[in-house]
């Protein structure tokens, strides 16, 4: 250690581990020429804890120095870093500054041409002091019913320009249809043409009727995403008009937001987390927060359902990257499980990879694969479930659809092609 004071390499510290009780973060960086590797992976330590770019604090004392995050293991083969933080630097329950801290002014450094925070180790003592879900992913199957298969749901399309009525109309051919869950898009909102109270007024209503109908348990998820004191007095409605879940954009409304609607809501009532904006720092390989470090994210705010990839369909997300997701959503984690949903690009011909990839435990659900179906969504809607009946007892569309001219006909529009 300088006598001066620290150091970005006073940050590395090679021959200890972390504890127990300390948040670790693996980075992926490149620097800048003029600097070593070693050196670049302090000042990412040092920034986002108590280090800055003059070691000559007159401010800084011993019991200060002792906060300091560490570099505990480095790879600069693979330019990545692991830093461990003191649990005194967090707040506790609070995502915002948790993330202000790791994940703050480090994206700035000039030094760094890159970086990336692929993963955060939470230690027990951390996700304890954050409400978590409420429901996890055994009581969200049992309450529609889904048994051995995957939910199935669909979104209310196009994403915009459907008034109320015509919303509400959807959604209940949808559930009419044989799916689960009915959604709103990421963009609908309380727009002229179609205001969320009305929207959610009628279309609960419509989920009543086909709930009548078809003896089965069906949810919406109306989508909530505003400013916090309007998000609370539209998730009242949901509650006050019956619903049992709303959907809200995570990222877009920002973690204190979410944190907020989980302790607003009754403990019975559902979030669906929708990851709008993700992909505009989590697709690039070499700089910004991955997907799973979202996830994690999102399951300490509270989130009982969260987009988490597809492996096929049109969205971006390796094999190996989402599978893990899916483990970790569904792992045992000091707080409830979440249950995670394979969206878009999906169709019925896609249902039995999904599932084969990523398991039953799954919501499963399509746009444009429902309501583009060529007898109309209540048709769609039946054919994905079918393909999901299917997949449940591992037998093939083809068979399927001799018994089933719905899916038949979604065979026939959309093929079987991942």
């Amino acid at each position: 250690m300088s006598e001066r004071g620290l150091e970005y390499t006073d940050f590395v510290d090679l021959d200890s581990d972390a504890g127990d009780d300390e948040l670790v973060c693996r980075f992926r960086f490149d620097h800048v020429e003029d600097v070593e590797f070693e050196w670049a992976a302090g000042a990412i330590a040092a920034e986002s804890s108590i280090g800055t770019w003059d070691p000559g604090l007159t401010t800084m004392n011993e019991d200060i120095r002792e906060m300091g995050a560490r570099v505990v293991d480095l790879d600069e083969s693979d330019g990545e870093a692991w830093i461990a933080y003191p649990p005194e630097l967090f707040e506790a329950g609070s995502l915002p500054q948790i993330l202000s801290s790791i994940a703050g002014n480090v994206f700035g450094l000039s030094e760094l041409e890159h970086l990336r925070l692929e993963d955060v180790d939470f230690p027990s003592e951390v996700v304890e002091g954050f409400h978590g879900p409420e429901l996890g992913v055994e009581q969200v199957k049992e309450h529609v019913g889904a048994g051995d298969r995957a939910v199935v749901g669909t979104i209310v399309k196009p994403k915009v320009g459907l008034d109320a009525e015509e919303h509400a109309r959807v959604a209940y051919e949808s559930w009419r249809g044989g799916l689960d869950v009915v959604k709103d898009d990421e963009n609908l909102a309380s727009m002229e043409f179609n205001g969320f109270e009305e929207r959610v007024t009628r279309t609960l209503e419509r989920k009543r009727e086909a709930e009548e109908e078809t003896g089965d348990h069906k949810l919406y998820f109306p989508n909530v995403t505003a400013p916090v004191e309007e998000m609370r007095r539209r998730s009242d409605h949901v509650v006050d008009g019956g619903g049992d879940y709303v959907m809200v954009d995570v990222l877009t409304v920002g973690w204190s937001g979410v944190q907020d609607l989980r302790e607003h809501l009754p403990p019975d009532v559902g979030i669906h987390g929708h990851r709008a904006m993700h992909a505009a720092f989590t697709r690039l390989p070499h700089h910004g927060i991955s997907m799973l470090a979202v996830a994690k994210f999102s399951r300490l705010a509270g989130v009982d359902n969260l987009h988490a990839g597809a492996v096929v369909g049109k969205m971006e997300g390796g094999r190996s990257e989402v599978e893990e997701i899916y483990r970790f959503l569904r792992s045992s984690w000091h707080v409830e499980t979440v249950i995670p949903v394979a969206s878009g690009g999906l169709h019925p011909g896609l249902v039995p990879d999904v599932v084969d990839i990523l398991g039953s435990d799954t919501v499963v659900q399509a746009g444009g694969g429902v309501h583009g179906h060529p007898d109309g969504t209540q048709a769609g809607a039946r054919a994905f479930r079918e393909a999901a009946e299917a997949a449940a007892v591992e037998q093939t569309l083809e068979e399927r659809a001799e018994d089933s001219p719905e899916l038949a006909a979604a065979l026939k529009k959309w093929g079987r092609n991942r």
